[in-house]
């Protein structure tokens, strides 16, 4: 039965699913289920990648501390509200601000960033910045944040403590938390097709993502990295990351769920087809162009050669063809009122 109550032995059922004519069931499902949950419109959400500085040095990650071969980047305040202004021009009405988990970027440079952004745009501000104590988190939200997006990668301890050699578990879970009660609009995701993951794994990260109810969900294969100990494992399944987006949006019905550019490097079609089962966000990379080729968690990242008003017009056009107009809002949370914080 496909409804937010599937357990998880039928969501398994379904990422396993063989039969043609139950996948096309599944696909239409989660179309109808977005459709009435979220509407048409699809949100676009413009990342500025700042800094390819990384303290971390997990498996998957091009950006991981130890990778010497990555020439590091650190964009300047004026540069990343410069970013901002331009993505705001061309209709972006979220700026999502991504770097690896730079220190550089203590809460008074990031609280400077996001009130420098916020007065010169008129958009929502999303962080995307890693494991931060809780009182840089406050500061951020209080400067004006709206949003924060930090993706778990796997609901298997064992995998993620394989994968994060110095990260835990339990903390990343405890900093999702901690911005859900700080009123953060707050975004998890996972990794598709990470090496020794099972399909009773993807059915567990898609129960978490039930449990903490999220506001939104990226999901994305894996993309093997050359200088990353998972250099050589076989890439996650375009098709499999497909299933999970449709199974989560019939889960989790009103939440976000951006089309991936991890899904369109695995694939050309990728963000058309997530357009058609489930999702309703693109992110388009408003990096500027000279840094954007050095911001390499994954190779061959889709768009990195586009400039933002070429990667734009193009998401347009592929919009305009399924019939799906373009938000003209900020996309903010259809869950609870903005700012509230869950159960409130």
């Amino acid at each position: 039965m496909l409804d937010d109550g599937m357990t998880k032995r039928e969501i398994e059922g379904r990422l396993r699913e063989a039969d043609g004519a139950r996948l096309k069931e599944l696909w239409r499902v989660a179309d109808e289920t977005r459709r009435r949950y979220v509407g048409d419109e699809i949100h676009l959400r413009g990342i500025i990648e700042f800094s390819n500085y990384c303290r971390r040095n997990c498996a998957y990650c091009g950006l991981r501390a130890s990778n010497n071969g990555l020439r590091r980047y650190r964009m300047t305040e004026g540069e990343i509200v410069s970013a901002a202004r331009a993505g705001a021009a061309l209709g972006v009405k979220t700026v999502v601000l991504q770097s690896g988990e730079d220190v550089h970027y203590d809460a008074r440079r990031m609280c400077e960033i996001i009130r420098g952004v916020k007065a010169e745009c008129d958009v929502a501000v999303t962080l995307s910045i890693g494991e931060r104590p809780f009182s840089d988190y406050d500061a951020m939200r209080a400067a004006g944040a709206d949003r924060f997006l930090l993706k778990h990668e796997t609901a298997n301890r064992r995998l993620f403590a394989e994968l994060h050699p110095d990260d835990d578990f339990d903390e990343r879970i405890a900093c999702l938390k901690e911005l859900r009660d700080l009123g953060y609009q707050t975004g998890s995701g996972n990794i598709v097709g990470l090496p020794g993951q099972t399909t009773g794994d993807l059915a567990d990260d898609i129960l978490l993502f039930r449990a903490l109810d999220v506001d939104m969900v990226g999901i994305g294969p894996f993309v093997a990295h050359s200088r990353t100990p998972l250099a050589g494992y076989s890439g996650g399944s375009s098709e499999l990351t497909l299933r999970v987006i449709a199974l989560t949006r019939i889960v989790l019905k009103d939440a976000h769920i951006p089309a991936t550019t991890a899904l369109a490097t695995s694939d050309p079609a990728g963000r058309y087809k997530a357009l058609q089962c489930g999702a309703n966000v693109i992110m388009p990379n408003i990096t500027p162009t000279k840094y954007r080729a050095l911001y390499e968690i994954y190779p061959g990242k889709a768009g990195s050669l586009e400039t933002p008003e070429g990667n734009i017009a193009r998401i347009r056009r592929m919009t305009e063809s399924l019939n799906r107009p373009i938000s003209t809002g900020y996309g903010h949370t259809l869950k609870r009122a903005v700012g509230t914080p869950p159960g409130r």
